[in-house]
């Protein structure tokens, strides 16, 4: 289990260059039902906070009297964080593994988003979120089905072979493509009650001021996570970057719609 977790982590591994995809996302375009459920006075808890950007904007819906931790294992997002957001006095910062957290019943609502998807094992993680929130508290995951991911007009054959063998490069490390279906009945079995799924898929049309943005943010997880698969000699140099290459030309001039499935699924902690 161990030799599968450090293959996941490896995978995982996001460089500091990534924060220029988490740092397009805000809480109400990457989260809303998270946003819907913020009460000002609330103590939160975000675990894979990444640079920070959503969870700046959970600390503001808490004001004034709430207070937010945000989470990270990646040392150089939690360094950024810090220095983006140190003007918000009711939000910190902290390194920290999902695995292995120091907080006990303390937070009204514990959430990972975009997460659940790189573990090994999804349901230690969701203990380890219950035991961080208060008797009552709300548990929150937020992430996506990776089969259900639609563009149009299809792909080109190069993307769509970068893009099957990521999902099995994915597989081989014990990663859950289709995590989102599996959630729910994971919490139930975690005791958790009142469950409830929202879909929050995010559909971006050609006609969206910021479309090309949003869509392109699949060339940078190309240029990150096809490096990394070539090191593991899942592809080649040359299919990684011609992937890449084609993608941001099909982003120019092709690509009229993505819809990227996600569904946040929450629970209540039993008093």
């Amino acid at each position: 289990m161990q030799l599968i977790d450090k293959l996941a982590q490896q995978r995982a591994y996001q460089p500091q260059s990534a924060s220029r995809i988490f740092n397009t996302r805000s809480l109400r375009s990457g989260h809303q039902r998270l946003a819907e459920l913020l009460q000002t006075g609330m103590a939160v808890l975000d675990i894979g906070c990444g640079p920070g950007s959503i969870t700046r904007g959970i600390a503001e819906a808490v004001l004034p009297t709430g207070q937010v931790v945000g989470i990270d294992i990646n040392q150089c997002f939690i360094e950024e964080a810090r220095h983006n957001y140190s003007d918000c006095p009711n939000l910190s910062f902290e390194v920290g593994d999902i695995y292995n957290l120091p907080y006990s019943k303390e937070f009204d609502i514990v959430v990972a988003a975009r997460i659940f998807h790189w573990l090994t094992r999804p349901f230690d993680a969701l203990e380890m979120m219950i035991k961080c929130a208060k008797p009552g508290g709300r548990i929150v995951v937020h992430d996506s089905n990776f089969e259900k991911i639609v563009w149009q007009p299809a792909l080109p054959d190069s993307v769509k072979t970068f893009y099957t063998a990521f999902l099995e490069w994915r597989a081989e490390a014990g990663m859950d493509n289709v995590i989102t279906d599996h959630l729910s009945k994971m919490f139930e079995k975690a005791g958790l009650v009142e469950i409830r799924e929202t879909s929050q898929n995010e559909i971006t049309n050609h006609t969206d001021l910021n479309f090309e943005t949003r869509v392109g943010i699949w060339a940078d997880v190309i240029a990150i996570k096809g490096f990394q698969m070539v090191h593991d000699g899942v592809l080649s140099k040359e299919q990684s970057l011609k992937a890449e290459r084609d993608y941001r030309e099909w982003v120019i001039y092709q690509a009229k719609l993505q819809n990227i499935c996600f569904t946040a699924v929450e629970g209540i902690v039993p008093l």
